[in-house]
């Protein structure tokens, strides 16, 4: 019986990979990681209990190239995990096409890195599979960051951020851009809770030139757009115009285009079938992402018929950034 979903499809790819780290097989890579202490294929169940079977056998495989390669720190670690996930990707699919794997590695990686200091959803209020999902990155990366990683939500419309921050026990903080200066200036402040969901500040922004405003006034170094609601007005152009004006400032940053818009949803831009007909949300996440990561953000069958792996690409984060802490505390405590 195959191990996973797909298994025939995926399988040469892998051990091709697996054999140019002197890994023979499946089974001796999940070997090399439950000898280092871990149990990788439960830790990702953990993360999102629905995920397919092939999403643990990924980041087994992950595990594995990261243990072999020496990384020790979380930061590496993620990193080879995902060019285990990247093996994973079915060839000549959309995720394979965009490299989706080697992607959420390098976002982990970007997560765990002390250099890295803001994290941002952009658009952040349409999902809360979005919302939960930064409160679990940030506290997993910080487990092994000297310097706690800030994560902010910044979307379109400052009723819904207060309604979004409210429900989280988030601290909602309502903005005015001055058009005339160009800055924008904090008016208003309120935390719904305390503790770490405090933490997280909540953004609404009346257009593009405020949302972008928002991103320079907390020194935005890693985002991930949304593409539920208004992926062409406001998430996808002001992380394309934030990162313009980075670029202009000598400034590192990672953008990421995520969410269903840019795998198959229906929007009315995205109804023909195939990986060259995605329509305007697919075309815009292509302009301005470092990384650009395919189906939905929260269901696994989604992500399963891009080609990667059956996990939403949500859960998928945290869970490079757990797998990836798991091994530095594996290295330190002397088991690699």
């Amino acid at each position: 019986m195959a191990l996973f979903e797909s298994y025939e499809r995926r399988i040469d790819q892998i051990n091709t990979v697996l054999n140019s780290y002197g890994i023979a097989s499946l089974e001796e890579a999940e070997k090399i990681t439950k000898d280092a202490g871990l149990d990788v294929y439960n830790q990702v169940k953990g993360i999102q209990p629905i995920c397919f079977e092939n999403a643990s056998w990924a980041y087994i495989v992950g595990a594995a190239i990261a243990i072999k390669k020496g990384a020790r720190r979380a930061a590496d670690a993620a990193a080879a995990i995902g060019e285990g996930l990247q093996a994973f990707c079915i060839p000549g699919s959309v995720a394979d096409q965009r490299k989706v794997g080697l992607g959420h590695g390098n976002l982990g990686k970007m997560l765990l890195e002390e250099e890295t200091d803001c994290f941002a959803f952009l658009a952040g209020h349409e999902s809360f599979a979005a919302a939960e999902g930064a409160i679990g990155i940030a506290e997993k990366a910080n487990k092994v960051r000297t310097k706690p990683l800030r994560v902010i939500l910044n979307g379109l419309g400052k009723d819904a951020a207060q309604v979004i921050s409210r429900i989280n026990g988030f601290t909602f903080v309502e903005t005015e851009m001055d058009y005339y200066t160009g800055e924008v200036k904090e008016v208003f402040r309120k935390s719904y809770s305390t503790g770490l969901r405090a933490k997280v500040n909540c953004y609404g922004a009346n257009d593009v030139t405020e949302g972008v405003a928002i991103m320079h006034k907390e020194a935005v170094d890693v985002s991930i757009t949304g593409n539920s609601t208004n992926p062409t007005r406001f998430q996808h152009p002001v992380a394309g115009t934030y990162k313009k004006e980075c670029i202009e400032q000598g400034k590192k940053y990672f953008s990421v285009a995520s969410g269903g818009g840019t795998g198959r949803t229906l929007h009315p831009d995205n109804m023909a079938a195939g990986p060259a007909s995605y329509g305007m949300t697919d075309t815009m996440g292509r302009m301005h992402s470092d990384a650009q990561f395919a189906g939905s953000s929260s269901v696994p069958a989604h992500v399963e018929m891009m080609g990667l792996i059956g996990m939403g690409n949500n859960p998928m984060v945290g869970a490079t950034v757990a797998v990836a802490v798991s091994i530095q505390e594996a290295a330190d405590a002397g088991k690699f």
